[in-house]
């Protein structure tokens, strides 16, 4: 795929640029800000696959993001938690299958 078929994916990929830009956090913390951000909105697995990218780009320890889910538990409750298990092992399958396609 071209540019010029992908917008939307360009668009939230200059997005998310600007966001790392913007902020004063190092990338790790931000990285897993917005992992905190995906679980407290249900975020679908396709966000999370996009995130989990950054999160490999900056060397995120799984065990970091683990973290962010036992501390955010109080504040958004078991389903979402266990929500975010499920939509973060299927943002690893969809890694898996565009990985394939290269």
């Amino acid at each position: 795929m071209t540019a010029s078929e992908t917008p939307l994916i360009n668009l939230l990929t200059t997005m998310t640029e600007a966001s790392f830009e913007a902020c004063e956090l190092d990338p790790e913390a931000l990285i897993l800000a917005r992992i905190a951000a995906l679980v407290a909105t249900d975020a679908p697995p396709i966000s999370y696959y996009m995130n989990l990218g950054d999160a490999k780009d900056f060397d995120v320890a799984p065990e970091r993001i683990r973290g962010v889910l036992a501390a955010v538990a109080p504040l958004v409750g078991t389903a979402r938690v266990v929500s975010a298990m499920a939509n973060i092992d299927k943002a690893y399958e969809i890694g898996l299958e565009v990985e394939g396609e290269l």
